[in-house]
C-alpha cells in the first residue's frame, strides 16, 4: 500500500494454484519489506492472514530474522534487541515477537525476556528456512518513497527510534 493508517505494506496476494509453491508469494513479500526499507519503515501484512499467508509470511519472517542475527555484527553483539531486529529487517516489532517465539529465541531470564541464540542454533534453523523461488533485489529497485512527516507518521522508523528512547523495550 502507498500510505496506510496501520503500517500494512502489503494488502493482499493471490497466487493462482498453477503457480504456488515456486516462491512468487514470497517474492512479493520480500518486494513489500524492500518497498518498507527504502521508506525506512515497519511493515506487516493487511490481517487477519489466510492459513497459506501466515505460512508464507511466518516463513518469510523466520529467514529474514536468522539471516540477521546470523551477521558477524549481531553474532559478536552482547545485546540484541527487539527493536535492532525491526530497524535491520522492517518487519514489525509485534510480529518479530512472535516469530522469535514461534523459533523458541525468547526466554525468560531473571524476570525479563531475552533473545537468545546461538551460532550453532541459528545454522540449524536457517537449514530449515531455504530460499525457494525468486527473490527481491534491493539493488535494483528503483523508487522515491512518498515522503511523509516524521511527527506524521507513526510506522517510521525515525519515530520509532524516538519512541524505543523513551519508553522501555525488551532487550
Amino acid at each position: 500500500e502507498k500510505f496506510s493508517e496501520q503500517g500494512y505494506n502489503l494488502a493482499c496476494i493471490l497466487t493462482l494454484p498453477s503457480y504456488q509453491r515456486k516462491g512468487y508469494g514470497k517474492f512479493i513479500i520480500s518486494f513489500s519489506y524492500e518497498l518498507s526499507k527504502k521508506e525506512q519503515k515497519v511493515g506487516s501484512p493487511e490481517k487477519p492472514l489466510s492459513d497459506l499467508g501466515q505460512i508464507s509470511y511466518r516463513s518469510y519472517w523466520a529467514r529474514e530474522l536468522l539471516l540477521a542475527l546470523n551477521t558477524p555484527e549481531m553474532l559478536a553483539a552482547d545485546n540484541i534487541s527487539v527493536m535492532d531486529l525491526t530497524k535491520i529487517t522492517s518487519i514489525k516489532t509485534e510480529d518479530v515477537i512472535l516469530t522469535l517465539n514461534y523459533l523458541g529465541l525468547i526466554k525468560y531470564l531473571n524476570g525479563s525476556h531475552v533473545i537468545f541464540v546461538t551460532p550453532e542454533m541459528l545454522k540449524e534453523k536457517l537449514s530449515v528456512f531455504k530460499q525457494r523461488g525468486p527473490r527481491a533485489r534491493p539493488e535494483l529497485i528503483h523508487w522515491a518513497p512518498l515522503v511523509v512527516d516524521v511527527k506524521k507518521d507513526k510506522w517510521s522508523l525515525k519515530s520509532k527510534t524516538r519512541a524505543s528512547t523513551t519508553n522501555g523495550e525488551m532487550n
